[in-house]
């Protein structure tokens, strides 16, 4: 195998593309992108994100939810990653989403996104985001047997070398099982 060294980079796959629902004061719904996050214990998610409208909404309302973006969203997902909620205050309602406040948090779900976290604030420090899980929430067209079902899902990553969205691919192993066959 031969290497190519590419320096200190943020390159990991898969990066998943978040959508962070909030209310401000007034209980106007905004969403924003974010691509650096990741569930980070049983019910904790970590999303790195500088100072944003989002982040002050937050620490207003110690709650938000996080979406995934999907295959069908992606105009949308990526309108609420480039617009300022500062600069453009109906930019929820421009990416043409329609907000459902949660039962479990002072936090919009945002219809068009079937997958959502419910999440508390535990924590925003040195841009580091942390949120206790509390919910899950699932609209059951992207549910089979009851459970989530990636290929209805249709989630999108995000590959920061060449700025793209990606849907996922195959399945190529089955989890705590195939590793087995070399005990």
């Amino acid at each position: 195998m031969s290497r190519v060294d590419f320096g200190a980079k943020p390159i990991l796959y898969p990066m998943p593309v978040l959508i962070v629902g909030t209310y401000d004061e007034n209980g106007v719904p905004d969403a924003m992108n974010a691509a650096w996050g990741s569930i980070t214990d049983m019910n904790e998610i970590s999303i790195s994100m500088s100072e944003h409208k989002t982040t002050e909404n937050i620490a207003k309302t110690g709650a938000f939810t996080v979406s995934m973006a999907t295959e069908d969203t992606v105009i949308p997902c990526d309108y609420v990653g480039v617009e300022s909620a500062k600069k453009t205050p109906d930019k929820f309602a421009r990416a043409g989403f329609h907000a459902v406040k949660s039962t479990r948090v002072n936090a919009p779900l945002i219809e068009e996104l079937p997958l959502a976290l419910e999440c508390k604030l535990k924590s925003f420090e040195d841009g580091i985001l942390i949120g206790e899980i509390v919910n899950v929430t699932a609209d059951e067209s992207i549910l089979t047997d009851g459970k989530v079902d990636p290929a209805k899902l249709k989630p999108i990553i995000f590959d920061p070398v060449n700025n793209t969205y990606m849907g996922l691919g195959k399945v190529v192993g089955k989890a705590f099982v195939d590793g087995k066959q070399l005990k």
